[in-house]
């Protein structure tokens, strides 16, 4: 295996999240930061959070301190929450459940994930073919409604299209096999986790859309992202808020090139977390002055 166990530094992130930005949303951020404690202390301001889960809520499968007790605390003051996550290795029920091992009490309808996002928007890529998907071992696709199986490399002739879901357990010899089927045969990819990386316990892994754009640049293709930074995650995500003026809306995230430049396209107010997800250890003015992503409010965690 190659993603999970291999690991980029925050450089080598932040460099490549660079050299993608043609492939990435266009957006106004903020021209000042103003920092804070958490999100109480701007939640008067806002009728509703968008909530990233890796950096933001947990690290890998821990929760961040303070990050369980800060959720109840917006409740009761009112505020709507979704998770809108990039994490596309688990159906809805199992993301739910997930996060309650974590401590969290999101209920199925706060949870969007790029997974979702993606598998509405199947059909109309390409209707009535089957994908292969690259996925996690363990995951079945009765969420899907398409035609869905694993692919293995030696199923090229019997996909129309490629699913990216997971990279836990891609190896250079199927990632390899990947970019020599779609040279051979034109097919669409459908990239339903467009993070680089995500930080883990053992550092940032890489994660499916780093692997879609390597295959880009290799072979030409134009894959389809699904999630964050991309309009249709944030427009699933602000249609659950029932209508809210996306400018009372606060999208949380740890990373400007998805989070926050996603939400500042989407017309929301952004908040960074710095301590725990990709610029943990590291002061984020450089990143942010290199890159032009401002986000409207800084703090150290939730």
């Amino acid at each position: 295996m190659m993603a999970y166990t291999n690991t980029l530094t925050v450089d080598e992130a932040f460099n490549r999240y660079e050299a993608i930005r043609p492939r990435l949303p266009a957006a106004t951020t903020g021209r000042t930061t103003q920092d804070c404690n958490g999100l109480l202390d701007i939640a008067d301001g806002f009728d509703a959070f968008l909530l990233d889960g890796f950096g933001v809520l947990n690290v890998g499968k821990t929760a961040i301190p303070g990050a369980v007790a800060c959720i109840k605390a917006l409740r009761e003051r009112g505020k709507r929450l979704i998770v809108l996550t990039n994490a596309a290795s688990y159906p809805p029920a199992a993301a739910q459940a997930r996060y309650r091992a974590m401590g969290f009490d999101f209920s199925a309808d706060e949870i969007l994930s790029s997974r979702t996002v993606c598998a509405a928007r199947l059909n109309a890529i390409e209707p009535d073919i089957r994908w292969g998907a690259i996925a996690a071992p363990e995951d079945r696709f009765e969420d899907v409604n398409a035609s869905v199986v694993h692919w293995m490399q030696n199923g090229v002739d019997d996909v129309g299209g490629f699913l990216f879901l997971s990279s836990a357990s891609l190896s250079a010899t199927l990632l390899g096999a990947l970019q020599d089927a779609l040279k051979a045969k034109t097919r669409p990819m459908a990239v339903a986790n467009p993070d680089l990386v995500a930080p883990r316990e053992t550092g940032l892994s890489i994660e499916p859309g780093y692997c879609a754009h390597q295959l880009a640049d290799a072979t030409g293709i134009t894959p389809s992202f699904f999630g964050k930074p991309f309009n249709n995650a944030f427009k699933d995500a602000l249609a659950l808020l029932d209508g809210l003026e996306p400018s009372r809306v606060a999208m949380v995230g740890d990373t400007l090139h998805t989070d926050i430049l996603g939400g500042s396209a989407a017309g929301c107010a952004t908040v960074l977390v710095r301590d725990h997800g990709l610029f943990a250890g590291r002061s984020v003015d450089p990143y942010v002055a290199r890159s032009g992503i401002v986000p409207d409010f800084a703090c150290p965690a939730i």
